[in-house]
C-alpha cells in the first residue's frame, strides 16, 4: 500500500508542476481560436498556422523563466519574473515569427495581441495571488 502511496503523491507532484504551462498552453491557442473566429476564418482547419508562433514563443518564456530561476526555487504561478517573462516571450516571439513567416503584423494587431495574452497569461496568474 506505501508504494501506491508514494506513486501517487509523485504524480500529484509532476501535475501540480506542469499544470501552469498546460494551462499557459491552452489560453494561447483559445487566444487564437478567438482570433480566427473573430476574422471569420476557419478555426480548426487553420488553428495550426496561427498557434505555432506563440505556440514557440510560450517555450521559449519557459525556458527563460526557468532558466533565470535556476539558483532558486522556480515558481509559475507569479507574475513577476515567470509570468512577465512568460508574456513578453510568447507575445515578441509570436510577432517575430509571424513576420517571418509572412503572417500579418499589424500595429493594431500587436496592440490586441498584447492585451488578450497579458488578461489570459498574466490574468490567471494574478487571480491565484489574489486568492492566496
Amino acid at each position: 500500500m506505501r508504494g501506491s502511496k508514494s506513486i501517487l503523491t509523485g504524480y500529484a507532484t509532476r501535475v501540480k508542476r506542469y499544470a501552469p504551462f498546460g494551462i499557459d498552453a491552452l489560453l494561447v491557442i483559445v487566444f487564437c481560436a478567438i482570433g480566427r473566429r473573430s476574422h471569420d476564418e476557419a478555426v480548426i482547419a487553420g488553428l495550426l498556422k496561427t498557434v505555432w508562433p506563440f505556440g514557440v514563443g510560450l517555450i521559449l518564456g519557459w525556458a527563460l523563466a526557468v532558466f533565470l530561476a535556476r539558483n532558486a526555487r522556480f515558481d509559475a504561478t507569479v507574475l513577476w519574473p515567470s509570468g512577465i517573462l512568460i508574456w513578453a516571450c510568447t507575445l515578441v516571439g509570436g510577432m517575430i515569427l509571424r513576420a517571418v513567416s509572412g503572417q500579418g503584423v499589424a500595429l493594431s494587431f500587436m496592440i490586441v495581441a498584447a492585451s488578450v495574452l497579458a488578461l489570459f497569461l498574466l490574468g490567471w496568474r494574478a487571480a491565484i495571488r489574489a486568492l492566496r
